[in-house]
């Protein structure tokens, strides 16, 4: 497993998001009110969490997409 810089629960909603992003752009996705409503929560713990309060470079938010992205690839090769 490769190391990253990152708080365990920043990835976690990181991975909520994506999920939940997902499932939204799925044409035959249902409740897309709460769907919405979740992706608006968690955008929100993203951006504001305490890990972004000092300066980090501007990349580190798509370091830590990409860090999520490859995550659940390598569990759906494994699943």
């Amino acid at each position: 497993m490769r190391f990253h810089p990152f708080p365990d629960d920043l990835v976690t909603a990181q991975r909520s998001w994506t999920a939940t992003n997902e499932e939204l752009a799925h044409p035959a996705a249902t409740r897309t009110t709460l769907l919405r409503r979740r992706l608006l929560h968690l955008s929100t713990q993203l951006h504001y969490h305490p890990y972004w309060a000092h300066p980090r470079p501007a990349a580190g938010r798509a370091e830590l997409r990409e860090l999520v992205r490859e995550q659940r690839a390598r569990e759906g090769r494994a699943a």
